[in-house]
């Protein structure tokens, strides 16, 4: 059984003949600069091909997520558009270096008003070639700005989707049957919306202004779905989408209440475009393990386990009951990166007994490989995920 055929039947409630045995690679930086030190980052399309290799060289079942060169900056790290300017939408922008970081100060003139924000690009110190970009300051802080940027913000740029079918082929074409293409998309809906207005505003909006908070949890989804429409047509396999930013915080009454019902209709639109939907929480995730059933996801991720989250592998695979795949749940930090041998090999074949069972299930680390992690800790987290996930006939 081929890789693919083995990922794609266990989305879909197949038995296959042992369980894929994953990792999740950023396909920028971390364990993909630790591999190739020298490796272009300005050359997309090389990053993707080399981390296509490294994971048939480890044996994997590919599983291949794609970020990096995919997207403008603002649609899937933060903030509003800053590529586009129209008469009734200028851009101004001032860029600040400050020891590793590059801070771009934008400003956005509108007939309406005035946005602000800021965006910063860090490079990590300890792991060197390894980004990070976020909005730093959002620009979202009255209804009155989200007014502004419904009736004035470009929409996607025409160009995107020739220019991802183009970038998607090639990759395809690389990948051949030995696994899955995956892409982040700007999503889920409140992961999206905490992209445009503080975290902690956020929090206190659906209490205190329902309204407001409606109407922006609308508008994000609006301004991500030309994007989603231009991947699938491109032959992306699975759309991975944020659910962090909820988590388990806000609890399990006020996730049903006002976020599973906006995640669900995006979920729904991935799904009404043919693409599988994959949906990350790497925080709390257990008191909503539950309601994932609802989301009507198919897979859920990663059940990240103590002390990363509180994720407990055999209590989700009892929740869900099977209504959906579930992806992880080795730590990496704390047996692949820092753990010894016998450690990973250890934790590897209890995750992999322990999730194999009925099916539905994909071994994989719990969040992407760091830099620094041993190879020789991969190769027995492969091998164990091997040896132990064969399902008998």
């Amino acid at each position: 059984m081929k890789s693919r055929e083995r990922i794609l039947g266990v989305i879909a409630g197949k038995i296959p003949d042992r369980v894929p045995v994953c990792l999740f690679i950023k396909d920028e930086g971390n364990f993909l600069r630790q591999v190739y030190p020298d490796l272009d980052y300005g050359n997309i399309l090389e990053c993707k091909y080399r981390l296509i290799d490294l994971e048939r060289e480890l044996g994997l079942d590919l599983f291949i997520r794609l970020l990096h060169g995919i997207y403008p900056d603002w649609i899937i790290y933060g903030g509003v558009n800053t590529e586009t300017e129209t008469e009734k939408w200028e851009v101004s922008t001032d860029e600040i270096k400050e020891a590793h970081s590059i801070i771009k100060q934008t400003v956005i003139r509108t007939p309406a008003g005035v946005l602000e924000q800021e965006f910063t690009v860090s490079e990590s110190v300890d792991m060197p070639g390894t980004y990070g970009y976020a909005c730093s300051k959002k620009p979202i802080k009255t209804e009155k700005d989200l007014d502004i940027l419904v009736n004035f913000e470009p929409s996607m740029s025409p160009s995107f989707p020739a220019n991802v079918r183009k970038l998607i082929t090639k990759v395809k074409q690389y990948l051949q049957d030995d696994g899955v293409l995956t892409v982040w998309v700007p999503g889920a809906a409140f992961n999206h919306a905490s992209l445009l207005i503080e975290p902690n505003d956020l929090y206190r909006l659906f209490l205190l202004d329902r309204c407001f908070y409606d109407k922006l949890m609308n508008y994000c989804m609006k301004r991500t779905l030309p994007f989603l429409k231009a991947l699938a047509e491109s032959g992306i396999d699975i759309f991975c989408m944020g659910g962090n930013m909820s988590g388990g915080y806000i609890g399990h009454t006020n996730y049903e209440t006002y976020v599973l019902p906006f995640d669900k209709r995006y979920i729904a639109n991935v799904r009404k475009l043919g693409v599988r939907a994959l949906y990350h929480n790497s925080c709390q995730i257990m008191a909503l393990a539950e309601s994932y059933i609802k989301l009507e996801s198919d897979i859920i991720e990663p059940f990240a386990p103590p002390p990363l989250g509180d994720g407990d592998l055999k209590r989700a695979k009892e929740i869900s009951q099977g209504s959906y795949t579930i992806i992880g749940n080795v730590d990496q930090v704390n047996v692949l990166k820092k753990g010894s041998l016998d450690e990973v090999k250890r934790v590897t074949r209890e995750t992999v007994e322990t999730g194999k069972d009925g099916g539905r299930y994909i071994l994989q680390t719990a969040d992407c490989l760091e830099y620094g992690t041993p190879l020789e800790n991969i190769r027995a987290f492969v091998e164990t995920g091997l040896q132990y996930g064969e399902y008998s006939c």
